[in-house]
C-alpha cells in the first residue's frame, strides 16, 4: 500500500474519515489543507489561527470544533470563519466606500445592502447552508502554541492512520439528504402570519432605509464641499446654487464645524499637546521679538550718547 501523503508545498494535508451512510454504505477519507494563516491585510488573531482549504460542503462550527477538539483536545478551539462569512459583510462597506463617486455603483452597492437586509428579514427556504466544492475557512484557536501542537497532530495522525471522524460527536445539526429537501419543501410555504410577518418587518426596514437616504440628500443638496464642488442630488427643482448662497451655506458650516471642535475642546491627548506647542511656539517667537527689539533700543542708545 502506498504511503499516504503527508503534506503539499507549504500545506499539511488533514485527512478526516466520512462515515458510512445509508444512501453510501462506504468509509471514504476526506483531505483537509491546512497552513498557518498568513492573509495579505494582517489581523490580531492571525497568529493562532490556521488557514483550511478543501472543506466539506456540509461543515459548520460544530464539526470544525469535533475535529480540532479530537487533535488538541477541548478547550483549544475558539471559533471558524468560512469563505462566504469573510466575503459577505465587508464587501458593502467597500463598496460604498470606493465606489460612491459614481451613481450607479452607489445605487449597486445601496442595492446590494438592500438585498442583504431582505435575506435576514424574510424566511428561510433551507435550513441549514452548504458550502460549494473546495471552500476555505480560518480556524482560530486559543494560542499560538495551539497552532504548533495542531501541526504536529496531524503529522502524527498521517503516520499513525487514526484518522479524525468527521461529525463525531456533532448534534443538533440539521440532517442532509432526503431529509433536508422534506424540510425545504416545507419551509418553501410557511404559515400566512408568519410570511405576512416577515414582510411586513422588511417593508418597514426598507422604508427607514429611504427616508434615511432622503435625509442626507437633503442636506447635501446645495451645500458645496471643502474643494466647493456641489453634490447634486435628486429630489425637486430648486435650480442652480449661486456662488454667493455656496459661499454663505460653506461658511456657515465651517462656523457650524468651529463651534462643535470648540465645545469639545482637548478631548484628545493628542489635542492637548498639539495645543501646548503652538503655545510654546507663539511664546518663543514673542521672545525673539522682544529680544530684537531691546538690542535695537540698546543700539540706537549707543549712537546717541556723547561724552563731554
Amino acid at each position: 500500500m502506498p504511503k499516504a501523503i503527508a503534506s503539499i508545498g507549504e500545506y499539511s494535508i488533514l485527512p478526516v474519515s466520512i462515515p458510512e451512510t445509508s444512501a453510501y454504505a462506504v468509509k471514504a477519507v476526506h483531505s483537509i489543507y491546512v497552513r498557518p494563516h498568513a492573509p495579505k491585510i494582517p489581523t490580531a488573531s492571525d497568529s493562532r489561527s490556521l488557514f483550511l482549504v478543501n472543506i466539506p460542503i456540509d461543515s459548520t462550527e460544530q464539526h470544525i470544533r469535533s475535529i480540532f477538539s479530537s487533535l488538541l483536545g477541548a478547550g483549544r478551539f475558539e471559533t471558524v470563519i468560512f469563505e462566504n462569512e469573510r466575503q459577505n459583510a465587508p464587501l458593502v462597506v467597500e463598496t460604498k466606500l470606493v465606489q460612491s463617486a459614481k451613481n450607479k455603483k452607489r445605487k449597486h452597492a445601496d442595492a446590494v445592502d438592500n438585498a442583504e437586509t431582505a435575506e435576514d428579514a424574510l424566511p428561510k427556504a433551507w435550513d441549514r447552508n452548504l458550502h460549494r466544492s473546495g471552500s476555505t475557512a480560518v480556524a482560530v484557536l486559543a494560542d499560538a502554541r495551539c497552532v504548533e501542537h495542531a501541526l504536529k497532530a496531524i503529522k502524527k495522525a498521517n503516520k499513525s492512520g487514526e484518522y479524525p471522524v468527521w461529525g463525531a460527536g456533532v448534534n443538533g445539526v440539521p440532517a442532509l439528504g432526503s431529509s433536508r429537501y422534506m424540510a425545504h419543501q416545507k419551509l418553501t410555504y410557511p404559515p400566512k402570519d408568519e410570511l405576512q410577518s416577515a414582510v411586513d418587518n422588511f417593508m418597514a426596514e426598507w422604508n427607514r432605509k429611504e427616508e434615511e437616504a432622503a435625509r442626507l440628500a437633503k442636506r447635501q443638496r446645495n451645500v458645496p464641499d471643502e474643494d466647493g464642488f456641489i453634490t447634486v442630488t435628486r429630489g425637486g427643482r430648486t435650480g442652480p446654487a449661486r456662488q454667493h448662497d455656496a459661499d454663505e451655506a460653506r461658511k456657515k458650516e465651517l462656523e457650524k464645524e468651529e463651534a462643535k471642535r470648540k465645545s469639545m475642546g482637548d478631548f484628545y491627548r493628542f489635542q492637548g499637546r498639539e495645543r501646548r506647542k503652538e503655545e510654546q511656539g507663539e511664546l518663543l517667537k514673542r521672545f525673539e521679538e522682544d529680544r530684537k527689539r531691546v538690542e535695537g533700543m540698546k543700539t540706537e542708545r549707543r549712537g546717541r550718547f556723547r561724552p563731554e
